[in-house]
């Protein structure tokens, strides 16, 4: 019966549960508890009202788990396609703490913002690569119908006449595209899986998340988006309870970025010796002076994970005025692209017919 229901699953496309589904689970799971009800009841009244099949599957295992001794966080490791480390560990030291509906409000409030930055950032990349998509269909149209049917004027009206070389580049273009589409595509399509997999390898990790940093106006936004994740993540996990080593693990995993993650690593031996977390912040030289010098007041005064929060919360703010600096740069350049593209063969197909018409009107006089 199982096996025939994930088969459904995956007919229907219903194998993910994302996080808006996964945030409304949290929070309503969070009022249950607060006003009194059991977990179990808790889970039983959610899994009968929860439309994601997927999710209600997991709810409906947990409960079973729960019921046969399992602790919830136990329960939810066992479903880790859904439920990550930060969320099984906050859950976890709820668990401990005896405060799982405080821990489990937080959860939904991270995940929230996680997904409000994450949208914000998806709308912003629309505009371009819509631009960009349209800017392709373009040109393969042009290349491929109009330029030849201009090349076949030029043979017929200048003969053996010389074209001018930007008129030659973009007729050559037009038949590559036109003979060798296989061809080309095969060589686009070896382009892309070369790339994906050099991006698997730890090598390429590296140098690509180097390279994004680089890249102006996109470098800043991703490191700001970086160092939100971070402060937010770590600030969440710690204020919940999660010992500090634990939480920089966790926090390393979900850093989005290698030079980020690196310096983590750095951040958790440091503690491990039983350092501070500010100094190796600080040689990272990836978080600017005004995160090091917040956490180490956060540190100097037993307030770290509200002054990570406070970090996060200003981060955010950035990530924000840089989501729209970065749409408001990107509209002018991609117009400016697609002129280019579609000018340029405009420009490259008249500059013979010019030729031709001067030819004619000399004829003429």
């Amino acid at each position: 019966m199982a096996e025939k229901k994930g088969i459904n699953l995956k007919l229907f496309g219903k194998g993910k549960v994302n996080t808006k589904t996964l945030t409304v689970f949290t929070r309503q799971l969070s009022t249950l508890i607060d006003a009194g009800l059991p977990l179990l009841r808790g889970l039983s009244t959610l899994s009968k009202q929860e439309k994601n099949l997927v999710l209600k599957e997991a709810i409906e295992k947990m409960s079973e788990s729960v019921e046969g001794g399992s602790t919830f966080s136990e329960a939810m490791a066992a479903h880790s396609h859904i439920f990550d480390k930060l969320y099984v560990n906050m859950v976890r030291a709820g668990e401990v703490g005896g405060v799982l509906e405080t821990v489990l409000t937080r959860l939904a409030e991270f995940l929230e913002k996680a997904e409000r930055i994450k949208g914000k950032i998806k709308s912003a990349m629309i505009y371009p690569l819509a631009v960009l998509f349209i800017a392709i269909l373009i040109l393969t149209f042009l290349m491929i119908f109009i330029v030849p049917k201009f090349q076949e004027i030029f043979k017929d009206m200048l003969g053996d006449k010389p074209l001018p070389g930007l008129t030659q580049f973009v007729i050559d273009l037009s038949d590559i595209f036109k003979n060798n589409a296989v061809i080309v595509l095969a060589v686009v399509g070896g382009m892309v899986v070369a790339y994906k997999t050099f991006a698997k390898t730890p090598q390429g990790v590296a140098m690509i998340d180097r390279v994004k940093l680089q890249i102006p106006a996109v470098g800043l936004l991703i490191r700001l988006t970086a160092i939100s994740r971070f402060s937010r993540t770590l600030g969440t996990l710690v204020s919940s309870g999660v010992p500090i080593l634990q939480a920089l693990n966790i926090t390393r995993e979900t850093a989005g970025n290698m030079l980020i993650s690196d310096a983590i690593s750095k951040v958790h031996d440091s503690v491990k010796e039983g350092e501070t977390i500010a100094m190796p912040l600080e040689a990272s030289n990836v978080f600017p002076p005004m995160v090091v010098s917040m956490v180490q007041i956060g540190e100097e005064t037993g307030r770290l994970p509200d002054m990570l929060i406070k970090i996060a919360d200003v981060y955010e703010e950035e990530v924000d005025n840089a989501v729209e600096g970065l749409t408001s740069l990107l509209e002018p350049v991609m117009i400016v692209f697609l002129a280019a593209v579609v000018g340029t063969i405009v420009v490259a197909l008249f500059m013979p017919l010019i030729t031709i018409i001067t030819e004619l009107s000399n004829q003429a006089g």
